[in-house]
């Protein structure tokens, strides 16, 4: 039930209630994301859905897809996936940088089995850990190509997944070499090229249909960082189609739209937001190249692609935008940019107003995960500074202070608490049995694992992390406590506050911090501005230590546990020192044990000592000489 508007919806909770005053399935019929690609295909026909860009240099000539054709695409690839044995609950490897085929296939391997995009910056034993975890029958990865090693990583684990029958070899002109040999050592594995076999099936329609309900199973994102074992979240084909329907109210009143995407397609931000619900609202998408924003050029040339292609829009992380800030407009006309949404990391409310102010538009900062098909909540453009928005229609927020699996109280409003979520996009568990034991709270509430208060018009604020918290001597301290005043000081581009070891307090706060291109402010003078600018004493930190950069995951989230590792490391090699003991000391979390310090010392007669010196420290020591 699509209603065209002319202003706003669902700004405010009472624009929510009055909504939901219609029933969900009346508001939401479409059971799975074909059905609304399918219905802006009629739509929109030859008007371009994908354009995309190789290189992302100022005068490259994009490869454009038609809304009829990602339909067309999008059958040809479950029906192709259908006549090589794919079932229903077999998944579809995808191993791909962001290509035009990703989409295609991130849909039609939804329709014939499950998606399962996957990083390809990931090293191969957990690639292959996630496909294994997946039940992989069909890996589509990038050809061989001299500007990737994917196809290196895929022979290096091939051995490993036994269930796998096919490799579908994608092709990319200018990227992969159409001469290299497909060929594997592997008998039981058959090789077929992507792009010639999909062009052979049907286009039209599905040949051999199932039956899907939005209960189906529709795709396993991994989630977490890069070490461990994967956690894998199974979304539904009424997750999908709930965001994708939604993204149409929310994008009404604005009309059809040209959108920026440097996010990678293994992420549900890409995927879901500038995948599904862009192309559900008749929007067209420009992919940023293969690497997305990691790629210089894309940085560089953003200003210039926005006015190029008339963009609207984009969305980015915290990072992208710092970049961008250093990067002149020049006299690129960027007036047609209304709105760029930030997200996977708190935007500093101080920058978020400066950048507002300099390119006169809108920055919303919105709140989601993987595990809720990228959104729990969204920004209005009106929205209090430092909120993250209000909650999805027909969906509830609850913030609770918990014991165990079960919530001891619920928070008033303005206290902060552990944001539980319910609704139709949260997902439908993870794949292992063993991940589910704290993700739910009585019963079917989604614990987030992130802490946040309600105001009272319903905007949601997230105060951090509940693994995040610094525990200085049992008190809790939230990080950005440290974190929003640095980020103030004009010397500064970002800070992070981390927890850093200590033999009695168990951890004492400290803050790891990238300086703006040209500033020479001192760790020293930024300690004494904390010292007047933290709000609470416990939290004023230790130690600042200045870094040329941020670790950042693949998706740029700034990946604090390389900082933990990297002052337990400094700090116990410090405290070594001093008592006259050398030793080469490595520190790496460790989901289960914590922090693990191996130590190796120079002289063997001194381990006893390094023992009780270190026996202190909450962290396992493993020593050696």
């Amino acid at each position: 039930m699509f209603v065209s508007e002319t202003k706003p919806v669902l700004d405010t909770v009472a624009d929510i209630e009055a909504f939901e005053s219609i029933p969900f399935d009346q508001r939401f019929p479409a059971a799975h994301a074909l059905e609304l690609i399918e219905n802006s295909a009629r739509l929109y026909g030859d008007d371009p859905a994908i354009e995309f860009l190789l290189t992302g240099r100022r005068d490259e000539s994009p490869v454009t897809i038609s809304f009829q054709a990602l339909a067309n695409q999008t059958r040809q690839t479950a029906n192709l996936l259908s006549s090589l044995g794919l079932q229903g609950g077999q998944s579809v490897s995808i191993l791909l940088p962001t290509l035009p085929q990703s989409h295609p296939l991130i849909l039609g391997s939804q329709i014939a089995g499950l998606a399962n995009p996957i990083n390809p910056l990931l090293e191969p034993a957990h690639i292959s850990e996630i496909m294994q975890a997946t039940d992989a029958r069909v890996i589509a990865c990038l050809a061989p190509s001299a500007h990737s090693d994917l196809w290196q990583k895929l022979l290096k684990i091939l051995p490993d997944l036994p269930n796998v029958h096919t490799v579908l070899a994608v092709h990319q002109a200018g990227l992969t070499d159409p001469a290299a040999s497909l060929e594997l050592s592997m008998p039981n594995i058959k090789v077929i090229d992507f792009n010639a076999a999909q062009a052979m099936q049907v286009a039209d329609r599905i040949v051999s249909p199932r039956t899907i309900t939005a209960d189906t199973l529709a795709a396993c994102f991994h989630t977490g960082g890069t070490t461990g074992k994967p956690k894998i979240a199974q979304l539904t084909h009424g997750n999908m189609a709930y965001l994708g329907q939604l993204a149409r109210v929310l994008n009404s009143h604005i009309g059809r739209q040209t959108a920026l995407c440097g996010l990678p397609l293994f992420h549900i931000y890409g995927v879901i937001i500038l995948g599904i619900g862009a192309f559900s609202s008749g929007n067209r998408v420009v992919l940023m190249t293969p690497a997305g924003f990691r790629n210089p050029e894309v940085i560089k040339n953003l200003w210039h692609h926005v006015a190029r292609f008339k963009a609207k829009s984009f969305a980015a992380v915290p990072t992208v935008l710092t970049a961008l800030a250093q990067i002149p407009v020049g006299d690129e006309d960027i007036s047609c940019l209304k709105r760029i949404n930030s997200g996977a990391a708190p935007l500093s409310p101080a920058f978020e107003q400066r950048f507002e102010e300099r390119y006169q538009l809108i920055v919303t900062n919105g709140y989601g995960m993987t595990e809720t098909t990228s959104l729990i909540s969204r920004a209005p453009d009106t929205h209090p500074p430092g909120s993250v928005g209000l909650r999805l229609p027909y969906s509830t927020i609850r913030i609770a202070l918990l014991s165990s699996d079960k919530v001891a109280t619920d928070c008033p409003i303005g206290q902060s608490g552990v944001v539980l979520v319910k609704g139709p996009q949260v997902f439908a568990g993870y794949r292992a049995v063993t991940d589910n034991a704290n993700a739910w709270i009585d019963g079917d509430w989604f614990n987030t694992g992130d802490l946040g208060y309600l105001d009272d018009d319903g905007f949601l604020y997230l105060t951090g992390r509940a693994k995040d918290l610094i525990i200085r001597g049992g008190h809790n301290i939230d990080p950005e406590i440290i974190e929003e005043p640095l980020n103030r000081h004009p010397s500064v581009l970002s800070a992070i506050a981390v927890g850093m070891p200590d033999p009695y307090a168990g951890e004492l706060p400290m803050a790891f911090v990238v300086l703006q291109p040209g500033a020479t402010v001192s760790s020293a003078e930024l300690l004494s501005f904390c010292g007047s600018e933290v709000s609470e004493r416990a939290a004023i930190p230790k130690r600042i230590e200045i870094l040329s950069a941020m670790p950042m995951t693949a998706v740029g989230k700034i990946f604090r546990p390389v900082l933990r590792e990297q002052i337990s490391t400094a700090v116990l090699t410090e405290h070594l020192a001093k008592a006259g003991i050398v030793a080469e000391v490595a520190c790496k979390a460790d989901n289960k044990t914590g922090m693990n310090a191996s130590v190796k010392l120079q002289d063997a007669t001194q381990q006893s000592a390094a023992q009780e010196l270190l026996s202190s420290y909450n962290v396992v020591v493993h020593m050696t000489s």
